[in-house]
């Protein structure tokens, strides 16, 4: 199933952001991309058994922490107060998301 996705793709998927006027193809293939994504995600982690949540959830709390690390970079090099309050959103958000999987991950051990 997956393969007759990948073969209806396009062949060109675009790897750079599309010009300032945006065009119908970027916009399409990077659509492409992000549903194909989100299906594969969905598959993927509703196959996952009760058993390993747990470690799924630690992983998952590495991988946060890298994004919060990609936004302070992303803060960092921020000009303007457009930028540096989108920075600061993404900083929180990062953060919240790391915490709440701590919180999550915590109750779920003392069920063991």
């Amino acid at each position: 199933m997956i393969a007759t996705i990948l073969q209806s793709l396009p062949t060109a998927v675009p790897t750079a952001a599309p010009s300032a006027g945006g065009s119908a193809e970027g916009i399409i293939g990077y659509l492409t991309v992000f549903v194909l994504a989100a299906f594969v995600g969905y598959e993927v982690i509703s196959k996952v058994p009760s058993i390993l949540h747990t470690p799924l959830m630690s992983g998952s709390n590495a991988i946060h922490g890298i994004v919060l690390v990609g936004a302070l970079i992303v803060m960092g090099e921020a000009h303007g107060t457009a930028q540096v309050a989108l920075g600061f959103l993404a900083v929180f958000l990062a953060t919240l998301n790391i915490v709440g999987g701590f919180v999550v991950t915590d109750r779920m051990l003392e069920m063991f």
